[in-house]
């Protein structure tokens, strides 16, 4: 059996040389490459093929014989004792920041992995110093990674630390992360998508503006609002706050932050304009809060539950899909 098929040792990676020996090892009968009774290359066999220390390839040899995994024949070399293999799953998550939708979508994954591994999650805010080095420091102590790069681009040099097929990333697809799996949001044709479903609601409301703040957001929601108006021949401006804003009658808001939700429900409340009929309010990113603030918000948002169910299920069956969790327009009594 060729050996390249079982052992693959990394040396650009900073994850310790005997871990991705153990790694291999298990990842081969897993694909079902070494099966029980086969014998696997020898300690020479791998020091001298991958520059490896004596003392490195017994530790791991030692760590699988620990495990049942291996067994050794004196004079023979060692053999597949046991193909039950029990990892205990590890899962790191990065995330960008905490808030009340990410919860939803942390609470969802933690319960789709409920017994089945233990994660431990961190947050960069936004500072790329911190998502280095947090990414760095996690090397070689998880089974699993799903980070959410956010508005970080050209990570892979990055993200190339990890094990490949142990990284999964999470709500934006990044060009350099393209050999990735990973589970999005289109937030172009999301956006798009939601007004065209709204479109029966939104067509009283002379004219439309999204307040889109920059920065961490995605600059592709503004493309998608911008060929909806144009498609549609509707007034619009997108604007990145409310400063001197002057919200008017048969006019509609598409809010991205939470405290401009909050100021336009209260400039909405001093101004007696009545929600949902010659005024309108969109809040991105549903939750429970907004079913019931003003009557009832509506929201374009993603499904983040489904998220955290796609997520666990992707990392307990290796599923390497590229898959879109779309976003949906919420009718509440805001529009």
């Amino acid at each position: 059996m060729p050996r390249k098929k079982v052992i693959s040792i990394n040396p650009k990676t900073s994850v310790p040389k005997y871990r991705q020996l153990i790694d291999s090892i298990l990842s081969a009968i897993e694909r079902k490459t070494l099966k029980k009774g086969d014998k696997v290359p020898s300690i020479n066999q791998i020091c001298a093929e991958f520059k490896l220390s004596r003392d490195t390839v017994m530790f791991a040899f030692n760590e699988l014989k620990a495990k049942g995994i291996l067994k050794s024949q004196p004079g023979k070399g060692y053999y597949i004792a046991s193909t039950e293999i029990q990892v205990e799953e590890r899962v790191f998550v990065l995330f960008d920041e905490f808030n009340a939708f990410k919860e939803d979508l942390y609470n969802s994954l933690i319960n789709s992995l409920k017994g089945k591994a233990t994660v431990e999650v961190y947050f960069h805010h936004f500072n790329y110093k911190v998502f280095k080095n947090l990414i760095a420091e996690s090397v070689g102590n998880y089974t699993s990674y799903i980070i959410m790069p956010a508005a970080f681009d050209n990570t892979n040099h990055l993200l190339s630390k990890l094990p490949q097929d142990r990284v999964y990333i999470i709500d934006r697809k990044k060009a350099d992360l393209e050999r990735y799996p990973v589970v999005y949001q289109d937030f172009e044709q999301d956006f798009y998508d939601a007004l065209v479903e709204g479109k029966e609601r939104i067509e009283k409301y002379r004219r439309l503006v999204f307040v889109n703040p920059g920065g961490k957001e995605p600059v592709e929601r503004s493309r998608g609002f911008e060929r909806f108006c144009q498609e549609n021949n509707f007034k619009y401006e997108i604007v990145k706050s409310l400063s001197g804003i002057k919200p008017s009658l048969w006019e509609a808001y598409f809010l991205i932050s939470d405290r401009d939700l909050v100021e336009m429900v209260k400039i909405a409340k001093y101004c007696k304009f009545k929600l949902g009929k010659k005024f309108g309010i969109v809040s991105f990113n549903d939750t429970m809060l907004k079913e019931v603030v003003a009557g009832g918000i509506t929201t374009i948002s993603t499904d983040f539950n489904e998220m955290g169910k796609t997520l666990a299920n992707m990392v307990l069956s290796r599923d390497k899909s590229q898959i879109r969790n779309k976003s949906r327009m919420i009718f509440r009594n805001s529009l």
